[in-house]
């Protein structure tokens, strides 16, 4: 137990554990901490206080709801009272309104990305999506995708170059000019690609980091480009004007390999670098120079992330970026960004089907993301909730994440959470969505799973179990095995992680027992690597030449996204809420808003709560130019309010030359009850906009709203 108490609802302790608490003016002075306590948030008997006290220990045992949702009141149960009081939700709700009405939503916070390799969809590219529920009957398998990765992993390279971003890597080796654009490779989990940027750096290789903020990345690079937030779409198409007029780009692969070139090339005429040095702030002469270079250099490699999605226009910004590397001749070429040999070799996998009859949450509005991931878009569940649109949704499963930590608008999930006719977490601690659970499961962590990984390259290895599982705390998998028995499917999967490991390397190129004999990992045939595959055939999985898309060809018209009533070409849509879109309310809100990039003691909201990691920054901090706080009266260290149109939250300022003027970078994470009072008060999601998302993947547009800074009296 900490000795401090967090402003909140007041929690019952379920095992009456008669904790002895000293009030002085409402504030703890002693606790006397009971071992063993279920859950570390107990109530302060005898007083009427609204104190809560966090604890950051994990949870351990299955939990049941004994209160009102929110409140924090929770009885210990046995696992199997768990999977009955589960199973017999799951069947009530399916049998009253359907089993559509029954949804999921899976999150990083289980990072066991292989329990995909069973419960996964037809396709599965990215975690977060998964078919837990097909067999049931609901379609409505959903998660971290609807916020994350997808837009640059499938929905803006599926309609351009036929194959997911995942299914591409740079070339760095042989790379003499690397373009590092809106990600941070430091930060990455794992870093594995900064090592190898740094080697082609020492050979030679010239690095350029785009990004709204001087990373660890950027401050390692030759060069750091600074750019407004939400505006890449833009830079990308003016660096496509600046080519194509000059006649830079590879005229033969135009020739030969695209589809709306001559489209491309009048669009592109809207984005000269003088007029586009207004919208990004990226200098117009700075423009041209990275033009020049990018079309002039043979083995020009390209690393993107998750940088771009979250603007108005994400995914065509993405799209927009690799119609660039295309047309320059560095795509699948030596240096370039090179598509990935596909493997001869198979692992077993299991296929789930989603149910016929029932379209996802969200595929009214965001057709085209619910095909490609065969799910729900999470972003629009509150209608089906709260509304009954187009259907009920009344049971929810939330797997290893934080809604109330990642979504815009907490205080709507916190409506839904208690509309919800029955709620399931499963999860290492009490986070923020937990509180309003029916039902509280304990996971373990991957010290406690047996597991696998496989890289990409040709490399697998088995995740031994370190320690036993704590208590009562199970695997992901053993969870999810155990209830599909419950639901009455079961049989469709291995019923132990002992049997999936069995499943999954018995037919395959790596058995189990080399593995298990070979704790450093195996190498298996990934395929030999080549370029140009295009020309030869090794793309698609007809054998024919070409890219994977409808034309075989790279789509800078994608027909694709006209099916689907989008725009075809890369488009540039200027945020809605910013300067230049909204002028009126950027003389309120006169700094550019950009919030998500990555601690290095933290995953989101996750480690916040652990002291070690805590010690690295202990406070939530808003990045803010020198320029910017002396016009404020703002110091290094001062606690400050960040205020946007939706609300204000507090932070502490970082007075640091590592963000442009005019901008901020807000942290992200806080807002759980389990994270110490600084952290928990500020939740960055009270000042980003539910409603405002890019049209295509319903992504929130989390890196180019408004706000202001103020110092707190």
């Amino acid at each position: 137990m900490n000795k401090k108490t967090v402003a909140g609802i007041c929690g019952i302790c379920p095992g009456g554990c008669g904790v002895n608490v000293l009030l002085v003016d409402g504030v703890v002075e002693k606790i006397t901490p009971i071992k063993g306590h279920p859950i570390g948030v107990v109530c302060v008997r005898g007083t009427h206080s609204k104190e809560i006290i966090y604890s950051r220990d994990r949870l351990k045992h299955p939990l049941l709801r004994v209160g009102k949702k929110g409140e924090g009141s929770f009885k210990q149960i046995t696992w199997d009272e768990a999977i009955e009081h589960i199973v017999q939700a799951f069947q009530k709700t399916k049998d009253k309104y359907g089993a559509q009405a029954v949804m999921s939503y899976f999150g990083r916070g289980s990072f066991e990305s292989n329990i995909l390799d069973i419960f996964g969809t037809p396709d599965p590219t990215s975690q977060g999506v998964t078919g837990f529920l097909y067999p049931f009957g609901s379609p409505n398998g959903t998660g971290v995708s609807s916020i994350c990765a997808v837009s640059y992993n499938l929905l803006a390279p599926l309609p351009t170059i036929g194959t997911p971003m995942h299914a591409l890597y740079p070339d760095f080796e042989n790379s003499n000019l690397i373009v590092i654009w809106g990600t941070n490779p430091t930060t990455d989990s794992p870093p594995d690609k900064v090592k190898k940027i740094l080697s082609a750096k020492k050979q030679g290789a010239k690095v350029i980091v785009i990004d709204q903020m001087r990373s660890a990345m950027a401050k390692l690079a030759d060069e750091w480009i600074g750019i407004r937030s939400g505006t890449d779409g833009a830079l990308a198409l003016s660096l496509l004007h600046v080519i194509i007029n000059e006649g830079r780009y590879d005229k033969d692969f135009v020739r030969e390999w695209t589809k709306g070139f001559e489209e491309l090339r009048a669009y592109v005429q809207h984005f000269p670098p003088e007029q586009v040095e207004k919208i990004t702030r990226v200098p117009s002469y700075t423009i041209v120079r990275l033009a020049r270079s990018i079309s002039g250099t043979q083995g020009a490699s390209l690393l993107m992330y998750t940088g771009l999605e979250y603007s108005n226009c994400g995914v065509q910004s993405i799209r927009a970026a690799l119609s660039l590397w295309a047309i320059t001749g560095n795509l699948d070429t030596p240096g370039g960004l090179v598509f990935r040999p596909r493997s001869p070799t198979k692992f077993p996998r299991i296929r789930l089907e989603p149910p016929q009859g029932v379209k996802p949450i969200g595929a009214d509005k965001y057709p085209y993301f619910c095909e490609v991931l065969k799910s729900a878009q999470f972003m629009e569940a509150p209608r089906a909730i709260l509304d009954g649109d187009p259907y009920p949704v009344r049971a929810l499963l939330v797997f290893g994440a934080s809604l109330l930590t990642s979504l815009p608008n907490p205080d709507l999930w916190k409506e839904c959470f208690k509309k919800l006719d029955f709620m399931v977490v499963y999860d290492r601690f009490m986070t923020a969505d937990a509180m309003y659970a029916d039902i509280i499961l304990p996971a373990t962590t991957n010290y406690e799973n047996v597991g696998y990984h496989r890289h990409p390259d040709g490399y697998c290895q088995l995740r031994q179990r370190i320690i036993e599982p704590i208590e009562e705390t199970r695997s992901g998998y053993t969870f999810l095995a155990t209830l599909a028995k419950g639901l009455g499917y079961g049989d469709l999967f291995p019923s132990t992680d002992e049997e999936r490991l069995r499943f999954t390397f018995g037919s395959g190129p790596v058995s189990l027992e080399k593995l298990k004999q070979n704790p450093e990992g195996i190498p298996f045939d990934a395929g030999r690597r080549e370029y140009q595959k295009y020309e030869k055939g090794l793309l698609r999985r007809d054998g024919e030449k070409g890219f994977n898309t409808p034309s075989r060809k790279v789509e800078l018209l994608s027909s694709v996204l006209e099916k689907y009533g989008y725009d075809g070409l890369p488009v540039y849509i200027e945020p809605k809420e910013g300067p230049l879109g909204n002028p009126e309310l950027y003389k309120k809100y006169p700094l550019v808003f950009n919030s998500g990039a990555r601690l290095q003691s933290a995953f989101r909201s996750q480690h916040l709560n652990i002291p070690g990691l805590l010690k690295i920054q202990p406070k939530p901090q808003v990045l803010i130019h020198p320029t910017d706080a002396m016009q404020r009266g703002i110091n290094n260290g001062d606690k400050v309010w960040v205020e946007s149109p939706r609300g204000r939250v507090s932070f502490w300022a970082k007075v640091t030359e590592d963000v442009m003027t005019g901008q901020v970078e807000v942290n992200v994470g806080g807002g759980s009850p389990i994270h110490p009072v600084e952290w928990r008060e500020a939740n960055t999601n009270y000042l980003t906009d539910y409603e405002n998302r890019d049209p295509i993947s319903g992504f929130p547009v989390y890196k180019a709203l408004l706000c202001d800074v103020k110092k707190q009296e």
